[in-house]
């Protein structure tokens, strides 16, 4: 047994010498790359050797893909980053294992033993294990191609998750790119064209893969030499708008919180720290994607360029820049911060991503990614709103195209907001726009009857930004306090009035801030409304067959149409915010803010009033005289996403209109959270609005409302369903206090007496008492009818990723 053992041994010996020495008699016939790691590319066998000359030191790897899917929906973006991730090579046995190291726990300490017990408490990660091809006096040869050429990205789970079908990749369709394969003094570069092989089943993979069964894309790999341990990092505080990086500091004192918050930035340092004003010793320099047409190009650059007024304002000259990518220069060249002009089947989201040094928050890359079909949608904003655009010449697309460019300007600041480490803030609409790190609708003013875009974007930084840029980026000179100056940048901003909530209380959906709303305008959130209603009737009134050029079939007419009769969608959800709504600070203990506060009962009474317009059909059924316009659809312009649904088959049904608009509101007003919140507040102050109030005035405005023309009667009798459906969703919620549930079925059987009363006689009244009487006995069966489904309003819409 031991005699076969040896020569199994010797066997393995005798293999791994003969692979080192094949190795070293072919280098010479293989392309060398010499950089922050030396490999060689064996083009005859499609294989990268990787040189490791030093063992255990820490480096970043970053995977990425530099070309995608370019659907929307699958979200597979060109240039989109992956996980940054701190890893280092050790040497085990015969090979090479490339480790990630848990850095989410840690001890901060000169005692190595007790920095040793942590990192042993807490399981790390070995990404690879690669066999040594050649060892030379401590340099390791290993072969890279297998761990290069594995779905890092996870491009196919992905595409399973959105059920688009099972794909694998096939080496045999794969190979190295070499073009974008390099190797710097601080970087090296490996990118592989990746083929996944699988059995298309959904329709977004379709749309966009010549053959869906084989779907190719490339992946990106990069190794990049972390940053020195000259950064300072900033302590993180919920009041300054930056994003947080976290840890946990095991060696911390018992009576100190374990958990350690310090903000994401850019180095920034001054060349004179005694100047007032001083130019930046490495300045913060964003590159524009060469591929981005104009007039896009200069409104990006315009926009970008907007962060140099707030470190102009804490005495930086120059310290942020923005330029063109040089022609020979690789988005994902981790030297370069840039901005990317990205293409895809449908409109899409653009974000602001970047590469942070795990170990620290040092932002080391920014990436933005546009999407291109954005600025279309602005277009066709404006196209629908302006009066007969095209009634005399079919060239009058400049006022549409400058609304468009000023949101693209806006845009671009917005992203890079993020890449410097800054957070949305969605308050910042309330204190006169204040902040690009806020979602902008654009803002219409009435004058003598006709609409004026002269102001539908702002311009230039805001107030708020330039607090976020002095919190993350501001100097503080010898003797200076770091924690006092800090405090005073966020005092003085709570002086100047401004505010700053962010995703988690403005999300339409269970947040209940009433300040903090996405795509809203105005401090008084209901006037606005009515302003918007106002601009929205005139505009549905002035539409014509003149909002689109000649010879476009009426088909897209109707796509026109769509955005200008939801234009009031995103001021709705923000007035339906406010009842059963908080006010509500991240304070600080010492701070001098208000914690928490039910919202007043006037702002409340105000805001239910306003929003049950929405529910009127006066106000969102589509005029008679305007369903003309909207024939059948032409052959070769078929309905999309982004139509209105319906019931009718081919023809354009405006009652499922006004029953998608409808439960559009109702879906916030009566959200299950709101209603146990409004049970809450009428409990702590007996004066304010309660459910019982809020339900009574909905059906009165709603149920118990007459109208006298047959079109607007049968408007109302859709709206009127979808309430008594959303009354039964709360009668019969499990996730809602049980006086919720009382009070609902109190309405409903109120209801169903009132009906009952004439149900003989009135068929529409019988229907009602039929749906109560399911629901009453089986309330364990019911589901919301789901309405026709709202078109797409993205990238006019309720997201966007960082």
């Amino acid at each position: 047994m031991r005699k076969h053992y040896v020569l199994f041994v010797g066997l393995i010996l005798l293999s791994i010498s003969m692979v080192s020495a094949q190795f070293s008699d072919k280098k010479k016939d293989f392309e060398k790359y010499e950089g922050f790691y030396n490999f060689y590319y064996d083009e005859g066998s499609d294989k990268i050797y990787l040189e490791v000359e030093k063992l255990e030191e820490e480096f970043l790897y970053v995977y990425s893909l530099s070309s995608g899917i370019g659907s929307n929906d699958i979200g597979l973006d060109r240039g989109q980053l992956g996980d940054e991730q701190v890893v280092y090579f050790t040497k085990a046995g015969n090979k090479l294992l490339l480790i990630q190291p848990n850095l989410k726990y840690r001890a901060i300490t000169d005692n190595e033993l007790e920095r040793k017990s942590v990192e042993q408490a807490f399981a790390k990660s070995v990404l690879f294990g690669f066999p040594i091809v050649e060892e030379n006096n401590g340099t390791y040869i290993i072969d890279i191609t297998d761990f290069l050429m594995q779905d890092a990205h996870g491009v196919s789970s992905r595409l399973k998750r959105r059920e688009q079908g099972s794909y694998s990749l096939d080496k045999s369709k794969s190979a190295f790119a070499l073009d974008r394969t390099k190797a710097f003094p601080k970087n090296v570069e490996f990118d592989v064209t990746m083929t996944f092989k699988g059995q298309a089943k959904g329709s977004y993979i379709r749309s966009v893969a010549p053959n869906a069964n084989l779907v190719t894309v490339a992946e990106h790999h990069s190794f990049i030499e972390l940053p020195d341990n000259k950064y300072k990092k900033r302590v993180f505080d919920p009041r300054s708008g930056s994003s947080p990086f976290n840890y946990y500091d095991y060696a911390t004192p018992v009576e100190e919180n374990i958990l350690k918050q310090f903000i994401r930035r850019h180095r920034l340092e001054k060349k004179d720290p005694t100047a007032e004003m001083s130019e930046a010793v490495e300045p913060i320099i964003y590159y524009l994607d060469n591929g981005t047409p104009e007039p896009v190009r200069s409104a990006l650059l315009e926009g970008g360029r907007w962060w140099n007024q707030a470190f102009e304002a804490i005495g930086y000259k120059d310290a942020f820049q923005l330029k063109m990518l040089p022609d020979d220069a690789d988005p994902l060249d981790v030297r370069y911060n840039v901005i990317q002009w990205v293409h895809r089947s449908t409109r899409g989201w653009s974000y602001g991503s970047s590469i942070t040094d795990p170990r620290t928050g040092e932002i080391m890359k920014g990436h933005v990614s546009l999407g291109s079909l954005r600025i279309r949608q602005d277009f066709l904003i404006a196209q629908a709103l302006m009066n007969k655009p095209f009634a005399e010449r079919d060239d009058n697309y400049e006022p549409m195209l400058e609304m468009a460019i000023a949101r693209i300007r806006q845009l671009s600041a917005h992203e890079i907001g993020h890449t410097l480490g800054f957070a949305h803030n969605y308050a910042a609409s309330t204190t006169g726009k204040a902040s690009v790190m806020d979602y902008p609708h654009p803002q219409f003013t009435l004058k003598d009857g006709e609409i004026n875009f002269a102001n539908a974007y702002e311009t230039g930084i805001g107030d708020w930004d330039k607090v976020t840029v002095a919190y993350s980026y501001q100097d503080f000179k010898n003797g200076e306090s770091e924690k006092e100056g800090l405090n005073k940048i966020l005092d003085k901003a709570k002086a100047d009035g401004l505010r700053y909530i962010t995703d988690q209380d403005a999300r339409p959906q269970g947040s209940a801030h009433v300040l903090a709303h996405l795509w809203d305008n105005g401090t008084d959130v209901s006037k606005e409304l009515e302003d918007m209603l106002n601009i929205r009737k005139v505009a549905i009134d002035n539409f014509s067959v003149d909002n689109i050029q000649e010879g476009t079939p009426y088909s897209v007419l109707e796509d026109v149409f769509v955005p200008l009769y939801f234009f009031h969608r995103y001021q709705t959800e923000g007035v339906a915010k406010i009842i059963g709504g908080l006010e509500y600070n991240y304070a600080v203990k010492g701070d001098g803010q208000e914690v928490v506060a039910i919202a007043n009962k006037a702002m409340q009474e105000e805001a239910l009033k306003t929003v049950l317009k929405t529910l009127d059909a006066n106000e969102i059924a589509i005029p008679k005289d305007k369903l003309s316009l909207f024939p059948p659809r032409s052959f070769g312009t078929p309905r999309t996403r982004e139509s209105i649904k319906g019931k009718t088959g081919v023809s354009f049904d405006a009652l499922s209109a006004v029953e998608t608009a409808s439960d559009m509101t109702l879906k916030f007003l009566l959200h299950p959270e709101k209603a146990s919140r409004l049970i809450q507040q009428k409990a702590v102050d007996t004066d304010n609005v309660g459910l019982d109030e809020v339900l009574d005035k909905l059906i009165a405005s709603t149920i118990n409302k007459k109208q006298k023309d047959a079109y607007l009667n049968e408007a109302q009798t859709i709206i009127n369903f979808r309430v008594l459906l959303h009354v039964m969703n709360l009668a019969g919620h499990n996730s809602v206090h049980p006086q919720v549930n009382a009070i609902a079925s109190q309405k409903l059987k109120e209801l169903s007496s009132q009906f009952a009363k004439d149900s003989e006689s009135n068929a529409i009244n019988a229907e009602m008492v039929k749906r109560i009487n399911a629901f009453d006995e089986h309330p364990e069966l019911f589901k919301v009818i789901p309405s026709p489904k709202i078109p797409d309003g993205s990238p006019i819409g309720t997201t966007c990723f960082h």
